[in-house]
């Protein structure tokens, strides 16, 4: 019989556009002894992760849980369960997650009137409203707030006010936000909302956390015909997730483990808002590194990220060269430009335990080595000078 190799993982630091790295303790929990999905120890942890996410979620909904899945499970979960055929909806594309958004929704037999901005720019809310008033009656309107293909931070609180005003529910894509800068569910009257646990909240993938609040579920269980999809049911999740604790599907119970950790470490151990600081602190200065150095950043300061940054790749620098180098020899992971961006920017994360200063000083080192292999010269004094002083 042939003996297998022993599974071997490279250490890496993850700087990408997610997964994030996880915390040692992260990574013990899932190493837990099982529990059935029906145990009663299990169950209360399920109540102790529905009031971390809401927490995290800045909501008091009743109905916020963690999907079985990655952050697509909670995009198709809401929008499965929000349309049925012939239902308008509006979603706002300006990078490749509004584009998913859009594809998911006419899967799901609706009538999808897409809103569009040029890719590295926030939707303007004048144009929701048109869309709103040409189209009317519309049953959803459906934005990303944290474009990870671009690196756009959404503005959401007037067109919520916009979508609210004709009568439509508020969707919001929270993937790359959740954890790393507010999202604000009930302030900003969003209706439903998901995210993912592999970001800002630095667990594994694997878990999609999901909000839905009254007028959401509302309309939910006011639907003509059965949610298309048996698995992402929220009709039928509501049982297992709320108090009757009717057997559904057998949740994956050590991702959970890694998910309690991970929300435990940012609200018990961190604080979420000295969280959002450090996101924003390490992030802005970064920024301000790389620009020194000499690079250019597309997106403007007012609406950029600081957790996930685009940095446009200087002409004659052989894009996936760079990032091979990065991982092969100083173990860095970034990502590359996705959709109208490839080949033409790089996707930098400063997400959840990758969030550190010396992550920053380790990458912005490598990368001016690097370019400076291809023949780009960039200032690293200057770059390192500038990171320092915003710290």
């Amino acid at each position: 019989m042939e003996k297998r190799k022993e599974l071997l993982i490279p250490d890496r630091t993850l700087m990408g556009p997610g997964p994030s790295d996880v915390a040692p303790s992260v990574l013990r929990a899932m190493a837990s002894p099982l529990l059935g999905h029906l145990d009663p120890a299990f169950l209360d942890i399920m109540n102790r992760i529905m009031e971390q996410l809401r927490q995290l979620f800045g909501t008091e909904n009743y109905m916020t849980l963690p999907m079985s899945g990655t952050g697509s499970a909670g995009m198709e979960t809401v929008f499965v369960n929000s349309l049925e055929p012939g239902d308008k909806v509006i979603v706002c594309v300006n990078g490749v997650f509004g584009q998913r958004m859009a594809d998911v929704a006419s899967r799901c037999g609706a009538e999808v009137i897409t809103v569009e901005a040029p890719w590295g720019e926030a939707i303007q809310t004048e144009q929701v409203e048109q869309a709103l008033k040409t189209h009317a009656p519309v049953k959803a309107v459906a934005i990303v707030q944290a474009e990870t293909s671009t690196g756009v931070w959404q503005p959401l609180a007037d067109i919520s006010a916009a979508a609210h005003q004709y009568d439509a529910l508020f969707i919001v894509d929270a993937v790359t936000s959740l954890g790393g800068v507010p999202v604000e569910v009930d302030q900003h009257k969003i209706d439903i909302c998901y995210s993912g646990t592999q970001k800002c909240i630095s667990a594994p993938p694997g878990l999609s956390p999901v909000t839905i609040n009254e007028r959401g579920l509302a309309s939910l269980n006011q639907r003509k015909q059965k949610v298309q999809s048996w698995y992402l049911d929220l009709t039928m999740l509501q049982g297992y997730w709320g108090n009757e604790r009717v057997y559904h599907h057998t949740a994956p119970i050590s991702m959970n483990y890694a998910l309690y950790e991970a929300a435990r470490l940012i609200l018990s151990e961190e604080g979420l808002e000295n969280c959002y600081q450090r996101h924003l602190k390490l992030g802005r200065a970064m920024q301000a590194g790389l620009q020194a150095m000499g690079l250019v950043l597309p997106v403007e300061e007012s609406i950029r990220l600081p957790q996930l940054t685009t940095v446009e790749i200087p002409e004659g620098v052989t894009d996936a060269d760079i990032r091979k180098q990065l991982l092969d020899r100083f173990g860095i992971e970034i990502g590359g430009g996705l959709g109208v961006f490839k080949g033409k920017l790089w996707r930098v994360g400063l997400m959840g335990s990758s969030c550190r200063e010396k992550n920053v000083i380790s990458f912005l080192t490598a990368l001016h080595l690097l370019l400076k292999e291809q023949g780009c010269m960039t200032d690293i004094k200057a770059g390192l000078d500038t990171f320092n002083s915003r710290l």
